[in-house]
This record gives structure tokens, C-alpha cells and sequence, in this order.
């Protein structure tokens, strides 16, 4: 049953909720309890009237006491214990605090304090959210989303658990994934909460030590797989788009064999996109294209090493084939530009790859005059010597990877070497920001998947990017909605790309900065949707208004924390 409805008053024109939960059921619901915020009028009108202490508290007073309480937190799993506690008594309250503390508060609820919340969730879990799709209960999709109390869903982050960050399986207790991307969409991109639903397709796992830990609280079976998984997924699709039609559906954390069979098979059917694949191509990219700018180059005058080739590789790989195409190198020279290397070394043409993987092989003849340590393996030194790479990008998550020699090497081959350590958690990372300035002698430009700390080099304090999707896909889910685009393209993407660059000031590239500050991704999240409203409406796939208008819709679509009035009422019923 819907809790609520979003009204407007004929007369008035004051917007408010209309509420159809009443005393103690309207307390636990998180998304409309106001805590002590609820007036006198609403607790006369709502059966709160004796329920609650007399005091009226405003939103700034309840921060204040919720800060105190955070404060008396000093291990990072307490205090996202804390803020999803928070978050399930108090949604406004949560993002209130959110907001005015994001920089300080991201690294809680997102990388990398969610990949150990994430491994520890059956044993810390306190009330449940979002909602968990089986294959037991696969055939009541309707129900299920029927069942949905909120009365609009324009955003669903689903994943099926399989490969978290850089994890693994982490089966159902991957579900603090899409809560946290959840968490960004609101805080950083401004969609109301009301209209969001993380959900986890609990499929099963491989992970023994989960299927062997008594307090594990997901479908206790190997995961599902083959024919039987993807008519599974069918189904869910179908789900949505019959309960769902309008909804963004952002696919998140699939493993690489099925996440890109998925975007394949539902771009074009269903508004959704893979936030691994085109979300971190996109901010890579955006990075880059700062670089550019910083460097007073071009892309063709870089060579690009990209390492890990799942699907956070391939789509940076993608991106930056595009930008290349842009400046006119042909698929036929990209390997003169573009080197991507995974577990067997450098990619070859002659080898076995998957399909995703393969417009970036390099033809053996292209290779055949290099001083080789293995003539059996093309390694990454061989590549960063041999093809005098001056970016070198990483997502293995092999700890670091990024040694001294091979920093060195990249150094050697240019004034300002590009570095992007882009594995997450930061127990993942390729290079510590500390490792990439002393192994550069100070000349990296440095980006990172995790936040690092400031490094002093020669009496000058060094500041790293971090190069977090947060920058991206609330934008791009924002200003494809607020578009009414049926599809998000790629050309949406590299639209974002270049709205993100273009808010990194000549301040920040003076201190070596690629991407905007944490403080800017409100704004920055307003500036790719605008990008992309653009972009869709120009192709063809989204609304047709001016600038000025959409510009507009997306001001108007970001939803600040604020208590709405509240107003008694009884949900429609349905007639027969």
C-alpha cells in the first residue's frame, strides 16, 4: 500500500503530503517520520498527540544532536552503522546531514567504508531496505513491486552481488552497494529520496564462506547461472517495465561475463546504463580531459596504458578510443595510441579474448621490433618502456601493482605523467598517491578510485583527484529523466565527461587537480544533467525545450532536505 501521495494545493499552491499512515506505523515509516520535527497541527492530525516530548525541534537542532551522536564515533564501521541508522529512522535527517557533511561522510557510506560494511552486512544489518528479488519469489514480481509503498520510482539501483567492488561475491550482503549509490543520487545528484529503490537479485553464491556462515542471510544456494540466470533477469526486466515504466534502472556490480551482456541486451529496451562500464569510462575520461588542458596537449600526443581489461577497463578503454576518433586516429591506428593489458599481458589479436575486449588488440606485427624481458609475455614494463607510455591507468585490484620501476619507467617517458589508481576499496589501489609522487619525483598527475591524503613533496603540499563515479552518474540519471529520454547513449556519457572537466578552475590545475572538489558535486551533478538533457534532446530521444527551460527542469528536479507539511488522507481505491 502507498504510505502517501505528493500534492499541491488548488488554492494555495503550497505542495505537500498527503498521508495515509497514521500514530506509531507513521513513527517507524523512515521516510515520513520527522523525528521531533512534526508540528502540534500534524501531531493532532496524524494520532502522534501524546506519542511524542512536547518540544518542536527544527531540522538544524536535530542535525546538531545527530552530529554530537556521530562524534562519539571513532571507527569508521560505527559510524556507518550510525548513519544507516539514521538513515532508517529519519531520511530527511539522514540527508540533511549528509549534505552538509558530505565530504567528511562519503568515504562512510561509499568507498571505501561500504566494501567492509559490505563483507560484514548479515552480521551488522539492523532493519532492511531496498527490496531482495529469488528465484523462489521471482514469479510474484508484480506483487513485489506492487507492494512498494512509495508512491513514485524514477530510480532503481540494482545488483546481483556477484563481483563488489573489488571484493567478489558477495551475494545479498552486496545490497550495501546499491544503498550507497542511492545515498549519492540524493546527496550528490539531488533526486528525492521518495522516488528511489535499491534492490539486490539474490541469485545465490560461490562464496563458501558465506554458504558456510550460520548468521549469512541471503539465498543460501550456488548462484544461478547460465540460461536459467538470464530468463531470471527477463523477468525482473519485464517487472519494471510493466510496474515501472518511466524508472532509470542503473545496473550495478555484475560480473564482467554478464555485465555486459546485459547492457547489450537492455540499452536499448529499458532507460538504464552499467555505472562499472560507462559511468568509470566517463569520469576516467573526464579526467583526461583535464589533463589535456593542464598539459596543453592533445590525446593523440599521449600514449595510454589501461590495465585490467573487465569492465571498468573496457569502458575506459572505450572512451578513450572515442576521443582519439575525435581527433581523427582510426580504429586501424589505435594501437599506436592505446595499449590494454590484462592477466595474459598485453592484449594480442591472435589471442583468445572476450568479444568486449577485442577492438583493442594490438596486431603482433605492430609489436615485433620490441626488447622484451619475456619474449613468451608482453608485461606492463615492457609496454611502458617500449611504447613510451605517458598514462597509465589501473583497475586490477592488485595491491600495489604500481611499483617504483614501473613509476620510474612512466617518468622517464614525459614531464607529466598521467597516474589513475582507480581500484577500490583503497586496500585495493593499485599506488598510494605517497607511491606515485615519490616514484615520479613529484610530476605525477595523480587520480584515485578511493580518497587519499595530501602528500608534501620538496616543501609543496600535493592534493590528489579522486576519480569517484559520484562526479557522473547522478547527473547522467538526473538529466535523463528530467529529458524523458527512452535510451541513455554514449554520447550522453562524453557529454558528462566534458561537464565535469569544464568545472575543474585554473586554480585546481594549477595544484595538479583532474576533477572538481568533493564540495562541487552538487553543482557538478547540475551541470552534467544539463549536459545530457542537452545531448538526448539533440539526438532526438528526449524533450524538445530550450536550454534556458531544461536548465530550469533541472534546478527545479534537485531536491534539497526539507521537511514537507503534512496533511491526513485515505489512499484511492482501485475500482473493479
Amino acid at each position: 500500500m502507498k504510505t502517501f501521495s505528493f500534492r499541491v494545493d488548488p488554492l494555495t499552491g503550497e505542495e505537500y503530503y498527503e498521508v495515509y499512515i497514521r500514530g506509531r506505523q507513521l513513527m517507524t515509516d523512515p521516510l515520513l517520520n520527522k523525528l521531533s520535527a512534526f508540528t502540534q497541527e500534524e501531531r493532532l492530525a496524524l494520532g502522534l498527540d501524546g506519542r511524542l516530548r512536547p518540544a518542536v525541534s527544527t531540522l538544524e537542532e536535530q542535525a546538531q544532536r545527530s552530529m554530537e551522536a556521530w562524534g562519539r564515533k571513532h571507527d569508521d564501521l560505527d559510524k556507518y552503522i550510525y548513519l544507516m541508522s539514521l538513515l532508517d529512522r529519519d531520511e530527511t535527517l539522514f540527508y540533511y546531514v549528509l549534505t552538509q557533511h558530505l565530504c567528511e561522510m562519503v568515504p562512510i557510506v561509499y568507498t571505501p567504508t561500504v566494501g567492509q560494511a559490505c563483507m560484514q552486512l548479515s552480521h551488522i544489518m539492523r532493519r532492511y531496505r531496498g527490496l531482495y528479488v529469488t528465484p523462489d519469489n521471482i514469479a510474484n514480481i508484480d506483487a513485489i513491486f506492487q507492494n512498494v509503498s512509495r508512491p513514485e520510482i524514477a530510480l532503481i539501483v540494482v545488483t546481483d552481488g556477484e563481483r563488489i567492488l573489488g571484493l567478489g561475491d558477495l551475494g545479498s550482503d552486496g545490497m550495501g552497494i546499491p544503498v550507497g549509490k542511492v545515498n549519492l543520487y540524493v546527496a550528490a545528484g539531488g533526486l528525492n529520496p521518495a522516488c528511489c529503490l535499491p534492490i539486490s537479485l539474490d541469485v545465490g553464491t560461490n562464496n563458501e564462506l558465506l554458504l558456510k556462515d550460520p548468521l549469512y542471510m541471503g539465498y543460501r544456494k550456488p548462484r544461478l547461472e547460465g540460461q536459467a540466470y538470464f530468463e531470471f533477469i527477463e523477468k525482473f526486466v519485464l517487472g519494471v517495465k510493466r510496474n515501472f515504466p518511466s524508472a532509470l534502472l542503473q545496473w550495478e556490480d555484475f560480473a564482467k561475463h554478464k555485465a555486459f551482456t546485459l547492457l547489450s541486451r537492455y540499452r536499448e529496451r529499458l532507460l538504464s546504463f552499467n555505472d562499472d562500464i560507462q559511468g568509470t569510462g566517463a569520469i576516467t575520461l573526464a579526467a583526461m580531459m583535464t589533463a589535456m588542458r593542464i598539459k596543453q596537449q592533445s590525446f593523440k600526443d599521449q600514449r595510454f596504458v589501461v590495465v585490467g581489461q573487465g569492465q571498468a577497463g573496457v569502458g575506459i578503454a572505450s572512451n578513450l578510443r572515442a576521443a582519439l576518433h575525435e581527433e581523427g586516429v582510426s580504429d586501424a591506428e589505435l594501437h599506436k595510441y592505446l595499449f590494454t593489458i590484462d592477466q595474459p599481458g598485453l592484449l594480442m589479436d591472435d589471442m583468445k579474448l572476450e568479444e568486449p575486449q577485442r577492438p583493442f588488440a594490438h596486431p603482433r606485427a605492430a609489436v615485433a621490433g620490441w626488447t622484451l624481458n619475456n619474449p613468451n609475455q608482453i608485461g606492463l614494463l615492457d609496454v611502458i618502456k617500449n611504447a613510451k607510455a605517458t598514462v597509465l591507468i589501473g583497475v586490477t585490484a592488485q595491491t600495489g601493482l604500481f611499483d617504483a620501476t614501473l613509476l620510474n619507467a612512466l617518468a622517464a617517458n614525459t614531464e607529466r605523467p598521467i597516474i589513475c589508481s582507480l581500484s577500490n576499496p583503497t586496500s585495493k589501489s593499485e599506488c598510494t598517491f605517497e607511491a606515485a609522487v615519490n616514484g615520479t619525483h613529484g610530476k605525477a598527475l595523480f587520480a584515485a578510485g578511493s580518497p587519499f591524503a595530501p602528500v608534501t613533496h620538496k616543501g609543496r603540499t600535493l592534493v590528489a583527484a579522486q576519480c569517484n563515479n559520484m562526479f557522473m552518474f547522478p547527473g547522467v540519471g538526473l538529466g535523463a529523466l528530467v529529458a524523458n529520454s527512452p535510451k541513455v547513449t554514449d554520447a550522453m556519457f562524453v557529454a558528462g565527461s566534458r561537464a565535469v572537466s569544464a568545472m575543474v578552475s585554473p586554480t585546481l590545475m594549477e595544484q595538479g587537480m583532474l576533477l572538481p572538489e568533493c564540495q562541487q558535486v552538487r553543482e557538478t551533478s547540475a551541470q552534467v544533467a544539463i549536459a545530457v538533457a542537452k545531448c538526448a534532446r539533440d539526438a532526438g530521444h528526449g524533450r524538445v525545450v530550450s536550454d534556458e527551460e531544461l536548465t530550469r527542469l533541472v534546478r527545479k528536479a534537485q531536491w534539497t532536505p526539507h521537511y514537507t507539511p503534512y496533511r491526513p488522507g485515505r489512499p484511492a481505491v482501485p475500482s473493479c
